[in-house]
């Protein structure tokens, strides 16, 4: 009898156990399959933010999509050329992708990032201090200013994404776009992306102009590029 006792209640024990291992695992399971999803969302995202670097058979269906990807191509030739390969490829082909979404010539960004970088185009820059901090990155962002226009861009923030080459250039296309539609004027959008927008104000105060140095720099040089390219052409 009391063997009898002894392997029922052996059997409950090795069955509860069972029971346990089996829930266990279908947890571990749920939790699995909850950081695959979330994991494939960042993936989509990082896609998205970085979007794409080589020619996509599903875009150039068309004429126009042809022409906008050699319009690309031939830009992104012409920088990666103009800075002794300091600026990739890759970089580049987004660059141009990404402004003529916002129609913003492309050259004015890229000019940004040579005078930004003193001509590096350096993703991990870390500007010298100042009475307002750091600047970090291609684009040279404060953090202060950073976290806004993230949130402007509908991106995500962290410290360390300034550092992305991807994520830094989106930043400063948007902020340049903002500014610009803000003044409706490249003197003073490129003044105040240098100066910050008091900064610009009160520039303007001092000299009558927004045309710093900073500014006629950066578009005379980008209107040179579009020389040259008519000239090589």
């Amino acid at each position: 009898m009391k063997k009898t006792i002894i392997i029922f209640c052996l059997s409950i024990l090795s069955a509860t156990g069972v029971l346990f291992i089996q829930q266990n695992l279908q947890e571990k399971q749920t939790k699995m399959e909850a950081l695959i999803a979330e994991n494939r969302i960042l993936v989509a995202e990082n896609k998205h933010l970085k979007a794409t670097t080589t020619y996509d058979v599903e875009l150039i269906n068309t004429g126009e999509d042809y022409k906008h990807w050699a319009y690309v191509e031939e830009i992104a030739e012409q920088m990666v050329k103009d800075s002794d390969e300091r600026f990739k490829k890759t970089w580049a082909i987004y660059l141009v992708n990404e402004a003529t979404q916002y129609e913003i010539d492309p050259f004015l960004i890229y000019e940004l990032l040579k005078v930004e970088t003193g001509h590096t185009f350096d993703p991990d820059l870390i500007g010298p201090e100042t009475r307002y901090g750091h600047a970090y990155g291609m684009s040279q962002f404060m953090k202060n200013t950073a976290p806004w226009i993230a949130d402007m861009a509908d991106l995500p923030y962290s410290d360390e994404l300034l550092f992305d080459p991807y994520y830094s250039m989106k930043l400063a296309i948007v902020y340049l776009d903002f500014l610009h539609h803000k003044y409706d004027d490249w003197d003073q959008a490129l003044t105040a992306y240098n100066r910050g927008m008091t900064g610009m104000e009160n520039y303007m105060k001092n000299n009558g102009t927004a045309k710093s140095q900073y500014a006629q720099t950066i578009q005379t040089k980008a209107k040179n590029h579009h020389t040259v390219a008519v000239a090589e052409s």
